[in-house]
């Protein structure tokens, strides 16, 4: 059965469009228009520009096109959308905004106590690690679906967490915990064994976990996050099978292997980066010191 069937705002979220635009407009009028009225500030680099657009546009594609849609029926969409979500987005964030804006958010009052705490490494890590641990819990996943206000709370939630456990890694404001290279590899290392657990219940269960997914009446219910009662009211639906080839404990087991899977690639790119940024600091350092030492021994030989 196609999707067409829940309509145009099911699928593409005109209200989301609306949203991702006028934070659009709000970004570069503070980067560009308002920069003057900060106290210290940078022109808008070009690179930070495409980070924050990419991350735009990203959000848009899995929480506002038919993606969104498709994670409301199929736990392998949804698995795949929570990790482009949690484990993309927030680097786009975090690189598209200008250090000297962070420095305003990061250092109000109550804002700087909360970062403070939530951003030391093994906080930020423990806390995004048992949050979405805590938020795949059958009981605790089904009675978030099904509420559309502990949805988006939960949501939104996650994904600060997710700011906070990258926070060590990515920012560039000064004063800010700031790891050694080395520390950062094994940060991301910790990351991907700490996930590990949740990712295993999920892709070794011997039976489908979700009643959002797996009955029918929850999941028609759990639809609503997405779909209009009033359009889901004039259809005849008795599951998700009506839409996916795959049986409920296939879907399952695949959206842990996927979520699993673009974990391992977005985490070895940044190892990849990392590595080479410390890379080619040793190598400079090293250089420099040779220069130096070049230098010194050559003044000493001409004063002999």
């Amino acid at each position: 059965m196609p999707i067409s069937i829940f309509g145009f705002q099911a699928l593409w979220s005109p209200y989301l469009i609306g949203i991702i635009v006028f934070l659009t407009v709000v970004y570069f009028l503070v980067t560009i228009t308002w920069r003057k009225d900060f106290k210290v500030s940078e022109p808008l680099k070009k690179s930070e520009a495409i980070y924050f657009i990419l991350g735009m546009i990203v959000l848009y594609i899995i929480k506002g096109s038919p993606i969104d849609l498709l994670g409301h029926i199929m736990f392998t969409m949804h698995m795949a959308q929570m990790a482009i979500l949690l484990l993309l987005v927030p680097i786009f964030v975090i690189r598209g905004i200008p250090w000297w804006v962070w420095k305003v958010v990061v250092e109000a009052p109550v804002i700087r106590t909360i970062v403070k705490i939530f951003t030391r490494p093994l906080v930020g890590i423990l806390g995004f690690t048992g949050l979405f641990s805590i938020y795949h819990l059958p009981l605790i996943f089904d009675a978030i679906k099904l509420n559309e206000t502990f949805h988006g709370v939960f949501t939104m939630i996650l994904f600060i967490s997710a700011l906070f456990m990258y926070w060590p890694l990515l920012n560039e404001v000064d004063g800010q915990h700031e790891m050694k290279n080395i520390h950062k590899l094994g940060y991301i290392a910790s990351n991907a064994v700490l996930i590990t657990p949740a990712c295993a219940l999920i892709i070794f269960a011997s039976s489908p976990m979700y009643l959002t997914y797996s009955d029918s009446a929850m999941w028609l219910k759990a639809m609503e996050l997405c779909v209009p009662s009033s359009t889901l009211s004039g259809l005849s639906l008795s599951g998700p099978e009506l839409f996916s080839n795959m049986d409920l404990l296939s879907d399952q087991q695949v959206g842990g292997v996927l979520m699993k899977i673009i974990q391992e690639i977005i985490f070895g790119v940044l190892l990849f980066r990392i590595f080479r940024k410390w890379w080619d600091t040793e190598r400079t350092s090293q250089k420099e010191i040779t220069e130096n030492a070049l230098k010194e021994f050559q003044n000493r030989t001409r004063y002999q």
